[in-house]
């Protein structure tokens, strides 16, 4: 028999394995030799889907004609229901049929984004520490990522008078997302407006990735890109019902905003997929209905618990900001340790999952991320193990 040798696509060797891919397996593997690993890694939201949600999906699934191929742009319908949440959240008015495109999650049409705006040898901006979609999109596209530190000096923002010139030049897109994974950080208006005015005056496309804008606490409200003078103009900004409203396994999101920008990137998709399951897109638009004191009242479990890490963590050294927004916490990991390592003795020695700095990029070395996405008595047990963590 003649040995068959499969030769990869040149790309594949630049893509890492994907982080939470090896997490899992990690986890796996302890859980396999008898650990009870406790998971403060992946924000994956722990309660459930709302339940007027799920009847509206199980009500839809009863009806055949929402089996049948979905049409490629979604159902009008949902995209007139999520022009109406952006203008009922941010009062950013949109044109349902031209500026709002349903997504199966936001992470298939970030990645999809560059393949429909740059060309190998273009450069994509992504910071560093940042969602890894953000720099392998780019990959799979042939394009050259080049990573912008998010330092904590500058509050985790990019100094974009600092990227080169020559990088500048080469530049079609730039992705900024705040609040922020895996920092937590947010960032002020003045930011928002210089990033809309280095895209126009540089003919880059600029992309806000903004989940976590209702995850959000003591009264802070987080912005859209599109509420600022003139990003309608090079801006599109991605928004998920993952987070918001319990939906992680559902697949539904939006990209919305410039005209064009959405243009294309519904064309990458309706060659590559055939849209959202019809009866997601019906309990999608349900969702968006939902009262805000409902949203409310995950956000304070979510707090409650970000409060009981943040004290677990300072009773062993450990200093821990609490954050205005997002599921995460993210500290500087104790002397001695790098992200990996400190991450491995964490679950070595406790049996709790946390996330290494340095997987969401160079610039995340020396920090760690946990995520408050597990229930209230793993998280309470998880706080008692790390009070016995030995440093």
């Amino acid at each position: 028999m003649i040995e068959q040798r499969i030769r990869a696509a040149q790309r594949m060797a630049r893509i890492p394995p994907y982080l939470f891919a090896e997490i899992d397996r990690k986890v796996a593997a302890k859980r396999a030799a008898g650990v009870d690993v406790i998971t403060l890694d992946i924000g994956d939201p722990d309660m459930p889907t709302p339940d007027f949600v799920v009847s509206a999906a199980v009500q839809a699934l009863h009806d055949p004609a929402n089996h049948r191929y979905p049409s490629y742009y979604g159902l009008r319908a949902l995209r007139v229901a999520q022009a109406g949440w952006y203008r009922r959240r941010f009062g950013v008015e949109l044109d349902p049929d031209a500026e709002v495109l349903p997504l199966i999650g936001s992470k298939e049409g970030i990645a999809h984004l560059p393949i429909a705006l740059v060309d190998p040898g273009d450069v994509v901006l992504a910071p560093d520490p940042g969602y890894p979609v953000y720099v392998t999109g780019a990959i799979m596209a042939d394009a050259e990522p080049y990573r912008l530190p998010l330092r904590e000096e500058n509050g985790f923002l990019p100094d974009l008078a600092a990227i080169p010139a020559e990088v500048v030049r080469r530049a079609r897109l730039l992705w900024i997302n705040y609040p922020n994974n895996p920092t937590a950080a947010v960032a002020p208006d003045e930011f928002f407006r210089q990033a809309v005015a280095f895209c126009r005056e540089h003919d880059i496309v600029l992309a806000h990735d903004a989940p976590y804008t209702e995850i959000a606490f003591d009264g802070y409200r987080a912005p859209s890109v599109l509420q600022y003078e003139g990003a309608r103009d090079v801006a599109v900004e991605f928004h998920s019902l993952s987070k918001t409203y319990n939906m992680t396994g559902w697949r539904v999101a939006m990209c919305v905003g410039n005209s064009e920008v959405v243009k294309l990137l519904g064309q990458v998709k309706t060659n590559v997929d055939s849209g959202v399951f019809q009866p997601v897109q019906l309990a999608a638009i349900e969702a968006m209905e939902e009262p805000e004191a409902a949203l409310q009242a995950r956000n304070a479990v979510l707090r409650r618990r970000h409060v009981m890490v943040r004290e677990a963590l300072a009773a062993i050294g450990i200093d821990v900001p609490l954050p205005r927004a997002s599921f995460y916490l993210w500290a500087r990991v104790p002397s001695g340790f790098d992200s990996i390592g400190f991450a491995a003795r964490v679950l070595d020695e406790v049996g709790v999952n946390i996330t290494p700095g340095v997987g969401f990029g160079p610039s995340g070395e020396g920090y760690f991320r946990v995520s408050v996405t597990a229930p209230d008595e793993r998280v309470e047990e998880a706080c008692q193990r790390l009070r016995t963590l030995k440093l």
